[in-house]
């Protein structure tokens, strides 16, 4: 089927491009989401006449959302959930996850919006794009931790990995003091029992 399109749209083409596509896309997507009209003679005359108002909506629209973008872009939210020691996420992070974490801090952010190259299902800070328009896009990153303290140790630059470590080693030294402190005790128990030993010889 060919469709004139009414905007940009992505490995299709700009607005006012008249391109072929398979009827299935076309019927579920481009034309009830108003992106194409069917290439109709009738359409493309009605494109034609309407085109410089077209351009003018979609650079206003693009404007507003490269606005966003600025306040958006770059922005890190913090989103918690269970997870084994490895970092292995019971369940995973999807775009309406990433949406209402965005919403939380202020911004309004649709889940349609987010744009995740595949789900997230581990620990630690993940990149995504959230498309604001055809044209203009915003990158923020999720940071996903089991607890506020542990984003903020993620946020520093510290893995899932880094931590188990330190708390590992962490436990090492606790039970190497406990068996310094046993150990020294025990020394002077028998220092005490060496010098009453000695007492009593003396007598």
């Amino acid at each position: 089927m060919q469709v004139i399109l009414l905007e940009r749209v992505a490995k299709l083409g700009a607005m006012g491009d008249v391109v072929k596509v398979k009827e299935g896309y076309a019927r579920n997507f481009l034309l009830p989401q108003g992106k194409a009209l069917r290439a109709s003679d009738a359409n493309v005359a009605a494109f034609e006449a309407q085109k410089a108002a077209l351009v003018a909506k979609n650079d206003e629209s693009k404007a507003d959302a490269q606005k966003f973008a600025d306040k958006l872009d770059g922005e890190t939210f913090i989103v918690i959930r269970s997870a084994s020691d490895a970092g292995a996420l019971y369940g995973s992070v999807t775009p309406r996850d990433a949406a209402d974490a965005a919403n939380e801090a202020g911004h309004e952010v649709d889940r349609k919006q987010v744009v995740l190259g595949a789900p997230i299902k581990e620990l630690g800070l993940h990149k995504i794009k959230v498309v604001l328009h055809p044209e203009v896009e915003a990158e923020i990153t999720l940071n996903v931790a089991r607890s506020n303290e542990e984003a903020e140790l993620q946020a520093a630059g510290k893995s899932i990995q880094d931590l188990a470590a330190e708390e590992d080693a962490a436990a090492e030294f606790e039970i190497s003091e406990l068996f310094d402190d046993i150990g020294s005790a025990s020394r002077d128990e028998d220092d005490d029992q060496g010098s009453e030993a000695t007492a009593a010889a003396g007598e």
